[in-house]
């Protein structure tokens, strides 16, 4: 079993960010790597929002796509 997680270390002590479900009182090995770019504060909404932008496309990318990814023919003609 692999799991990655977050944690803070308080000087004493790891801990996590959110549940484990580990065992209690067993031993497991760890490998600790520094989280070089901090969490965004948040919940999952706030963190989504940060990443929503604008892309400038056709009005018809949306229904069209396969057209501008891939070259196949536009499927409703009648857009330009």
């Amino acid at each position: 079993m692999n799991k990655m997680v977050t944690v803070v270390f308080d000087g004493n002590v790891l801990r996590p960010d959110a549940p484990l479900g580990l065992t209690p009182n067993t031993r497991y090995v760890i490998t600790i790597q520094e989280l070089k770019s901090p969490l965004p504060d948040g919940d999952a909404w706030d963190v989504l929002e940060a990443m929503v932008g604008t892309v400038e496309a056709s009005e018809d990318w949306s229904s069209e796509h396969d057209h501008y990814l891939y070259g196949t023919p536009k499927s409703n003609l009648g857009n330009p």
